[in-house]
């Protein structure tokens, strides 16, 4: 596979590198702090506009999100690529998803954002890092006693241009601003970069990662658990591009306090995180390889997507994100409540294989 041939690496950290300097332009031209992309974040702010949610500063149709799938699909699509398929326990993964968005909002941000908030010198990531490849230990573990969601099988093309053409409709909305859809006047709902900018970065970030496979979970996966390095060496070149940008555009600040949309409850940072990195596990990718997943026709990967858009909602609606001060009781008890389904759930799942 040309992948894991030597000029397949080097493209692969190019393609993080241009990325995580993407990321960074996109939050020195207007995106919250250390939020170029963030899956979860992002899903939220979409949930808020169509009025799943009540809470007012996180509400905006983020053209970043559409980026991300339709750069996936014109990538899918040039390199025949693109296969609609489905049927691996939809529901199982819309419920993965919606715990993943759950976890993603107390640590306040999904593995993508955790990344940037690395690069930007914010060291409760380091934390939350930790917490990711816990989860994902034990995910790992869960499939090795046989845990499986099954298998997809083929379904008509049109099925799998379904979130590309919801999210295109979105995109209109964004422009037209119809009575129904919400727009943030204050909070991170009021910051994003300019609309076309946004749209362009989710499109060349769509189309990168669609080419390299990249997903954050699989890069700590196969660096920690494998000793393949392949991925984690894209993610390092992510990281340290924001870094530089961040730097440059005088955003970068290390250390753990008074980090934008950040809190340095160090247990609640750990243990959320434990939560993605084992609910995205089992989902098969964390939010934004689940948005290049859907591009390349995978419904099961739209369950998931639309499973962490109810998430996000259910997070607001019933006071389990974080915030600054810290993570609510609420958070803490969903959170454990999220890491037992998971595993009785997984446990469950064993034997699908066929």
């Amino acid at each position: 596979m040309w992948l894991t041939t030597r000029t397949g690496r080097l493209l692969a950290i190019a393609a993080g590198a241009l990325v995580g300097a993407l990321m960074a332009i996109l939050v020195w031209r207007g995106n919250p702090g250390h939020m170029g992309i963030c899956g979860a974040c992002f899903l939220r702010d979409i949930a808020g506009a169509v009025g799943l949610h009540r809470a007012a500063p996180v509400q905006y149709v983020r053209p970043e999100v559409v980026g991300v799938v339709l750069g996936a699909l014109f990538a899918a699509l040039a390199a025949r690529e693109f296969r609609a398929r489905g049927g691996a326990s939809p529901l199982f993964k819309f419920l993965l998803g919606a715990w993943v968005s759950i976890g993603a909002l107390v640590f306040l941000g999904c593995p993508f954002r955790m990344l940037q908030r690395l690069g930007g010198g914010d060291l409760n990531a380091l934390v939350g890092a930790g917490g990711l490849v816990v989860g994902i230990g034990v995910a790992l573990a869960l499939v090795r006693t046989g845990t499986s969601a099954g298998r997809s099988s083929p379904a008509p093309a049109a099925v799998g241009l379904f979130l590309p053409l919801v999210l295109a409709g979105l995109l209109a909305a964004l422009l037209l601003k119809p009575a129904g859809i919400a727009f943030s006047a204050k909070g991170p709902g009021s910051q994003h970069a300019p609309w076309l900018l946004s749209l362009g970065v989710g499109l060349a970030a769509g189309v990168a990662f669609q080419r390299v496979r990249f997903c954050t979970l699989g890069a700590f996966r196969n660096a920690v658990f494998y000793r393949d390095f392949h991925l984690m060496s894209a993610l390092v070149a992510l990281v340290v591009a924001y870094g530089v940008v961040s730097a440059a555009t005088g955003r970068f600040h290390l250390g753990m306090e008074n980090q934008p949309i950040a809190h340095t409850s160090t247990p609640w940072n750990f243990l959320s995180m434990i939560l993605v990195g084992l609910a995205a596990s089992l989902a098969g990718g964390c939010p934004v390889r689940q948005m290049v997943l859907a591009g390349e026709g995978d419904t099961d990967a739209v369950a998931t997507i639309l499973g962490m858009v109810v998430g996000g909602a259910l997070a607001h609606n019933f006071n389990l994100a974080s915030s600054a001060a810290g993570p609510t009781f609420s958070g803490k008890v969903a959170v454990g409540i999220g890491l037992l389904f998971c595993v009785a759930a997984a446990l469950a799942m064993r034997g699908r294989r066929e």
